[in-house]
């Protein structure tokens, strides 16, 4: 990145682009970030929809259950999407489709026993990754960059 602001500098010396160094970091940082956090997903034959979708039910707390409605919000993902998921997840047997007791015109999806379990597992690799992924930084420092990327999204109006 430094490369390419240097060569901005010197061809356009009237713009200031200090920004696009720092987008562009945080771009890659984020491509880097998704690549190892893709390898641990596949360990577990997941990829990150599948684990979205598996951790959002998880943490929903027992039963582990939630509406489709519910998994939309969760993961602000659009219908057709989700019913993709769903689909796939249940033909892993890792969730299941059951008549929602409030309102039998409807349906809650249900983690399996196989699907807790992975989920659990797939969690402890997926937080160790992430660990992994930070261990450069001392405790100062992660709670600077965590202001400062909270600070960023808000001013990029998506915090």
């Amino acid at each position: 990145m430094d490369f390419v602001t240097q060569q901005w500098e010197r061809e356009r010396p009237d713009l200031d682009v200090s920004a696009m160094g720092i987008i562009g970091r945080v771009g890659r940082l984020y491509l880097a970030y998704q690549a190892e956090m893709q390898r641990t997903f596949q360990r577990f034959g997941l990829n990150a929809a599948k684990f979205d979708v598996l951790a959002t039910l998880r943490r929903a707390g027992a039963p582990y259950e939630l509406s489709p409605g519910d998994l939309l919000k969760a993961t602000m993902v659009a219908s057709g999407t989700m019913t993709n998921r769903i689909d796939r997840l249940e033909a892993d047997g890792l969730v299941r489709r059951k008549v929602n007791p409030a309102d039998s015109r409807s349906f809650l999806i249900a983690l399996t026993e196989k699907g807790g379990a992975l989920i659990d597992e797939a969690l402890e690799a997926h937080v160790a990754t992430q660990s992994g992924l930070l261990k450069g930084l001392k405790a100062e420092e992660l709670d600077q960059f965590k202001d400062l990327l909270s600070k960023a999204l808000i001013s990029a109006g998506s915090d």
